[in-house]
């Protein structure tokens, strides 16, 4: 999107009562459609279609905030990390919670491989481990308690079967996890600005990058057939290779914090949002200059994320609302 292209007024989707924590959405599917996954702190994960921002269905279930929520790669599986100390994994078709995943604390981050109806799901947060459970070994809404008994003694249902990815390394919360194009690595983002990338075949940290703030989002762009990873943190965004671990392709930083931030590889330009107003900015990649102003939210922006045929935008906000932004200049979803 251009100077020469005229601004399309965005999407506004109404339905959260709380401020917006994170977006995803999942690839797209056969039928060319998509879906869009939002998290809140109202504890009511909400699915949408990817493109108009219609309301398909709310996941009931969490008894806190909810603050990570991603789509498996076909869309038939949600994963939901909450306040409430579990994950939750959810039927998108039907609603229905398939997996609980008990923790001692907060959960901040959930990740899926890049598969059709993973059996694996990957999770971090407060307890400051990167877990992996074992979903194909596990009964309906288990606990990942090692406990046997649940409080009241009587007998729990059989856990999932979890492990640890480098047990003591994190020293703060983890606030994110992705699941890199290659199934073999896993990417943390934690609170004592670091990003880890892990060798699951090792047990092991392949690379790892000091941030100069704290993270804000840390997402892979897998819209375009050479990922990135964008990283907002502090007043910096950071953009590293998606293939390869630790490569730092470019840093650039604003006079603003940046709280988060999206790549789009095709058109080499930069979306974020920040902590201190309420607008989105739109950067060139290569020159950074600042190239648009977006107006229409009401709180800061916590979370940005493509399309992932890349022709537009969705941001969460403060405000409580979900904005879809349009990002080519041709006809598109309900834009005519």
């Amino acid at each position: 999107m251009g100077p020469d292209t005229p601004k399309a007024v965005p999407l506004t989707c109404h339905g959260h009562s709380r401020p917006i924590t994170h977006l995803s959405f999942s690839p797209v599917l056969a039928d060319d459609q998509y879906y869009l996954i939002s998290a809140c702190k109202d504890n009511n994960p909400m699915l949408r279609d990817g493109m108009t921002g219609d309301w398909i269905g709310t996941f009931i279930g969490h008894k806190g905030a909810v603050w990570q929520a991603r789509l498996s790669a076909d869309a038939s599986l949600a994963a939901t990390g909450s306040a409430d100390f579990s994950a939750k994994i959810w039927d998108s078709h039907t609603g229905e919670c398939l997996h609980t995943l008990t923790h001692s604390h907060i959960v901040r981050a959930v990740a899926f491989p890049s598969q059709p109806r993973p059996q694996l799901v990957a999770t971090g947060g407060f307890e400051k481990k990167l877990r992996i459970f074992d979903l194909s070994r596990s009964t309906s809404s288990s606990s990942a308690s090692s406990s046997p008994t649940s409080p009241n003694g009587s007998a729990s249902p059989p856990p999932a079967p979890s492990y640890e990815i480098g047990p003591g390394v994190h020293a703060g919360p983890i606030k994110s996890v992705i699941w890199s194009t290659d199934n073999n690595v896993l990417i943390t983002a934690a609170d004592d600005k670091m990003i880890r990338w892990w060798d699951l075949r090792a047990r092991s940290c392949a690379a790892k990058f000091e941030l100069e703030g704290m993270v804000g989002t840390c997402e892979l762009d897998s819209s375009s057939s050479n990922p990135s990873l964008s990283v907002a943190a502090g007043k910096s965004a950071y953009f590293f290779s998606g293939t390869q671990p630790g490569q730092l392709l470019k840093k650039f930083t604003t006079a603003k914090d940046i709280a988060a931030v999206a790549f789009h590889a095709e058109q080499r330009k930069v979306v974020t949002g920040g902590a201190g107003d309420t607008w989105v900015r739109v950067y060139d990649f290569d020159s950074e200059a600042e190239l648009d102003l977006q107006k229409g939210h009401h709180g800061p922006i916590w979370t940005i994320s493509f399309s992932p045929d890349g022709k537009m935008y969705a941001t969460g906000s403060e405000d409580g609302t979900v904005k879809l932004w349009k990002f080519c200049s041709d006809p598109y979803g309900l834009w005519r």
